[in-house]
């Protein structure tokens, strides 16, 4: 979940998913030999084109329904790793595939389908340098 501070408030940066063109948090599968939280970076910079401070802690956890192909779906939980962003590339793997935006996090909860991921959002709107994990990385660079 890559993260900045606007003023006062907190952002999340958005990109829309392939299929539908949702708006979501840059996500992906988990990859052999590599720590979740190392893949979520690298998820992070093929999807939106950021870099930057990412926690080895988990922020939350949230789960949805994949569509797949063939029309089927498999259900995914996600681990949700938060970043903050030292790095916007202009130039990144997905930038045709993909639109990315900063969104304050209460603008963020209502623009996502996941109900569990609006939570976490949330969780960063009124006292952002008081939640878990996420916290302590917004106090460093507040």
């Amino acid at each position: 979940m890559p993260l900045r501070w606007k003023g006062d408030s907190v952002q999340v940066l958005m990109v829309t998913s392939r299929d539908t063109g949702r708006w979501i948090v840059p996500k992906g599968w988990t990859m052999k030999g590599v720590a979740p939280w190392a893949a979520a970076a690298i998820e992070a910079l093929e999807e939106a084109g950021v870099k930057g401070h990412i926690a080895k802690d988990v922020f939350g956890t949230y789960r949805y329904d994949k569509g797949l192909g063939d029309g089927s779906t498999v259900p995914c939980e996600v681990d949700v790793y938060p970043m903050i962003v030292e790095q916007m590339k202009s130039d990144w793997k997905e930038k045709s595939e993909r639109t990315r935006k900063w969104f304050f996090v209460d603008q963020a909860a209502d623009l996502v389908d996941e109900p569990e991921l609006a939570s976490l959002l949330k969780q960063l709107v009124r006292k952002p340098k008081k939640a878990p994990v996420a916290g302590a990385m917004l106090k460093r660079i507040a």
